[in-house]
């Protein structure tokens, strides 16, 4: 018979060849079949395991040895202290966007007339669900081309009780949006596609939420153009780029959008995460 610090132990070495986290991954995924939070796990480590879910979790080992992210394993995923559901048809929402996210509130502190916000490639809805919960009187229309991402979206809008103020709609980037918004948020694609196919998260997320074209910025690009016709204004824009994408983001920004203020945010590694647009006229 095993018990639970047994099979950490055995889940950790499994997993450190493949995780940055191994002991923690292997605290998570045992939490989430005992749905017990981990201190629970850990101050209850000598229980044992009964056969069923010994077998149980060994076959859920077995497939993240071979690569399966641990969120879509579990089926959801933490995101600015709130729990969202998470398929592969989604994104797994990652904490470089909290970033994005604490901008937007603290401009929406300093704006408290301004409630109208967009999240345009909203996937589980993170960003959407997230706002609405800091921001009791914000609206927020949250715009996905996938008709599954919008499934999960929907889940995680009722899960946290936002119906009133998330409204999700199907559609390409801001193409939808009708009338103008005070806030518009985007995590669009922006791995360039060469770039894309070596990388470890295109064996298992969504291409469509990755892939931003020759150099990333195809989505990117877009956005610009259409700010005019939906950003009020003295509205913000806020759009998260890849690290690499810092001086030519910048550069479009000015070349597309010369009357406003554009500058680009790092992230808690010091990296270029997040380009600031504000509409001046």
């Amino acid at each position: 018979m095993t018990d639970l610090r047994s099979w950490l132990q055995h889940a950790s070495a499994q997993l450190n060849v493949i995780s940055d986290t191994p002991a923690l991954d292997a605290q998570v995924l045992l939490a989430d079949f005992l749905q017990q939070p981990r201190t629970w796990i850990l101050a209850h480590n000598e229980e044992i395991l009964n056969t069923q879910l010994e077998t149980a979790l060994n076959e859920a080992l077995s497939q993240l040895v071979k690569g399966m992210p641990l969120p879509y394993l579990i089926g959801h995923w933490e995101f600015f202290g709130l729990d969202f559901a998470v398929t592969p048809d989604v994104l797994i929402p990652r904490p470089e966007t909290e970033l994005l996210v604490e901008t937007a509130l603290e401009w929406l502190q300093d704006h408290p007339q301004r409630r109208l916000a967009a999240d345009v490639g909203t996937g589980s809805g993170c960003i959407a669900v997230s706002l609405a919960k800091q921001v009791g009187d914000l609206s927020v229309t949250a715009v996905d081309i996938s008709r599954q991402a919008l499934d999960v979206a929907t889940q995680n809008v009722a899960a946290h009780a936002v119906e009133d103020q998330v409204r999700l709609v199907q559609g390409s980037l801001m193409q939808p949006l009708q009338g103008r918004f005070d806030l518009i948020c985007s995590n669009p694609p922006y791995i360039p596609s060469e770039k894309l196919a070596g990388l470890a998260v295109a064996k298992h997320e969504p291409h469509l939420a990755l892939d931003g074209g020759a150099d990333g910025l195809n989505a990117i690009i877009t956005l610009l153009n259409d700010a005019p016709r939906v950003l009020a204004p003295g509205g913000l824009m806020l759009i998260e780029i890849e690290s690499s994408q810092g001086e030519a983001v910048l550069d479009l920004a000015h070349e597309i959008l010369p009357k406003y203020l554009a500058r680009v945010l790092p992230d808690l590694a010091g990296l270029p995460r997040l380009l600031c647009m504000e509409n001046e006229d």
